[in-house]
């Protein structure tokens, strides 16, 4: 293994390139079913710039194509292996919307063209390579692979799966921020030890035979074939696996598949601040490969290339969201040095125009762990540090936050700095110090301030891991009071979802009726969309939380998650029917009418004895005036 890099510029994306750097084979070849573009938001330039800066020799094969095994022969057989990766979000996911429809744009690809990459990318790309190599190491690692590991229910196929590792037939599975678990893999490979016999590495997934040696305690173990028929036994061992994720208590977990056995090893620790620096030091070229040019570019680069990553992890604990899967319930962060560094070299790009779009992360306000506790103890199983009421061990700080955009603000040439990512709101309304919250407001908002309260009802906000709407209402008043005596115009925009597990009409009514009286008209509602990893997910599937093994009402049918959406955007004029459907089926037909509490309008039939009165009256107002009566109504 060579311990120096060798040159600089993009790895290889051709033979040609490969051959460039006098190399006859690469030790690693990155599959990826994203273009290539070397950026630190991209997991698989992080992953090859580790492996190349310890040594190791990676090539890029991005959005292969997959009719064949030919384009898989690109760079030979590698001396060490494959990794293989469907790309930064799972590939159902970049492919169909919540309404299983195709997408018509990619933003992974270049030009936003759609095909390029398969559906179940990881399975795929795995098959591909064994058919080119046979037993060649495949590794899985990203998102998808992440969120699939154990048996899990698929929203595309209404069923639950099984691992990706066992469908994929790769050698192992890494899950998780995946640095150190791909340098200790590496390492071992490099020494000559099999693929097959590596298996006490943290942060990997591995298969054996029943009765093999585990090399980790065991919190749990399962049937798979149970857990695809008893939505009881599936709901209880997510809830097992949620509990087991944290790297300082959680334990190893086993599902078994006839006579072989799936083992999960505890995670890998997340990276300490020095750790974090250095991976954000290296020589990422921070764009797409340039042969994707002529084809428009990679749309996905744009919404991040002045951005600012400072933290990894979160601890907010909603349980739509698959962070708590992935990245880890515990928060770490960059050094404000290595920040500002990654600042100044933004503003030496030729196309910086001022701007710093974002500092931020999974939730932009968290920079530690939440509590000295994590740090010795590990999270808590079973308590989550926000909700339903902040823990009395909570540490609130947005001190050394502020500090650090003041930092980057200071810098020459940087006129201002934005934060887009999301600021979890009850977090903020903690900090009894509200000076984070006024510089905030002062400097830091491009008029509108995106969070996500995503309803109002308890019920629903309990399963979703929400707080209370309470906590929204005390933010939003006291962020109008602030821009008020800052003398800014600056406004919210709140994040809503319609479906969501937990959520009746009643749910969806009762938002209706906020929105109306707030006089709030959301463009854009999300539809609760069951991605893989998610307690949500496992709540639509078996009408269980799996975090209190309590049924829950669940909106599976078209219909009703149609009638719930349209609640939620009631004054749109083709929403009209759907949701006097809706409020007559909840025996709210008092809100159809014409009163200022209503929703709806009665249909127009109803309304014809109205007309000739209405007609009559316009007919009287000069033309002039009845334009200017139109434009108030359309402001208010």
């Amino acid at each position: 293994m060579k311990k120096n890099r060798e040159s600089g510029g993009f790895l290889p994306l051709t033979r040609a390139e490969m051959e460039e750097r006098g190399w006859e084979a690469p030790d690693f070849v990155y599959v990826s079913g994203d273009a290539y573009t070397d950026h630190p938001s991209f997991g698989a330039a992080i992953i090859s710039r580790v492996l190349e800066d310890a040594g190791f020799r990676v090539a890029i094969l991005a959005q292969p194509d997959f009719s064949d095994c030919t384009a898989f022969l690109e760079f030979g057989r590698p001396r060490l292996g494959f990794l293989v990766s469907a790309g930064n979000i799972d590939s159902m996911v970049a492919h169909y919307t919540v309404a299983k429809k195709r997408r018509s744009y990619d933003y992974y690809t270049p030009g936003g063209k759609t095909g390029k990459r398969p559906d179940r990318a990881c399975i795929v790309y795995s098959n591909r390579i064994r058919e080119a190599y046979g037993d060649v190491p495949i590794i899985l690692g990203g998102i998808e692979a992440s969120l699939r590991r154990f048996s899990h229910y698929d929203y595309w196929d209404n069923r639950v799966r099984n691992s990706l590792l066992i469908d994929s037939g790769a050698d192992i599975l890494t899950y998780g921020m995946g640095e150190n678990i791909l340098l200790r893999i590496a390492a071992l490979l490099e020494r000559g030890v099999p693929v097959k016999k590596i298996r006490d590495v943290r942060g990997s997934v591995w298969v054996g035979k029943v009765g093999d040696k585990i090399h980790y305690p065991v919190a749990a173990e399962f049937d798979s074939s149970v857990l695809k028929t008893d939505k009881e036994k599936y709901a209880e061992a997510f809830g097992i696996q949620y509990r087991n994720q944290d790297a300082i208590n959680g334990r190893a977990i086993v599902e078994y598949y006839g006579d072989r056995m799936l083992v999960q090893n505890p995670p890998m620790p997340p990276l300490e601040r020095k750790e974090l620096d250095h991976v954000y030091s290296l020589p990422y070229m921070r764009t797409y490969h340039p042969s994707y040019e002529k084809e428009g570019g990679v749309p996905a680069i744009a919404e991040v290339k002045f951005s600012l990553t400072h933290n990894r992890g979160c601890f907010g604990g909603c349980n739509f969201c698959a962070l708590a899967f992935h990245q880890g319930r515990t928060v770490r962060s960059r050094s404000e040095e290595s920040v500002i560094a990654e600042a100044k070299l933004l503003t030496s790009l030729p196309d910086f125009k001022g701007y710093i779009h974002d500092v931020g992360g999974p939730t932009a306000n968290f920079r530690n762990p939440a509590c000295e506790k994590q740090l010795k103890d590990g999270v808590c199983p079973s308590r989550k540090c926000l909700v339903p009421t902040p823990c009395k061990n909570l540490r609130v700080d947005h001190s050394e936050y502020m500090h650090l955009i003041e930092s980057v603000e200071s810098l020459p040439g940087v006129k201002k700095v934005f934060i887009r990512s999301g600021i979890r709101f009850d977090y903020l309304m903690a900090d009894r110090d509200d000076s984070f919250f006024r510089k905030m407001i002062k400097d830091n908002i491009s008029g509108q301030l995106k969070v996500a309260p995503e309803h109002c009802s308890a019920d629903v906000l309990s399963c979703m891991g929400k707080p209370t709407w309470e906590v929204y209402e005390s933010f939003r008043s006291k962020y109008f009071e602030l821009c008020r005596r800052m003398g800014k115009d600056q406004y919210i925009i709140p994040y809503l979802m319609s479906s969501h597990p937990g959520s009746t009409l009643n749910d969806a009514i009762e938002l209706a009726l906020y929105m109306k009286k707030d006089h709030c008209t959301p463009e854009q509602v999300q539809d609760f969309y069951p991605t893989p990893g998610t307690a949500s997910t496992v709540m639509y599937y078996t009408g269980i939380n799996p975090l209190t093994m309590k049924k829950v009402h669940v909106a599976t049918e078209p219909e009703e998650k149609r009638l719930q959406r349209a609640l939620l955007q009631y004054n749109r004029k083709e929403n009209a029917a759907a949701v006097r459907k809706a409020l007559r089926i909840a025996g709210r037909e008092d809100l159809i009418g014409f009163g200022e509490g209503c929703l709806v309008r009665p249909e127009e039939r109803r309304q014809e004895q109205r007309k000739p009165t209405e007609e009559k009256k316009i007919s009287k107002t000069p033309v002039g005036k009845r334009r200017n009566a139109k434009k108030k109504t359309g402001r208010s």
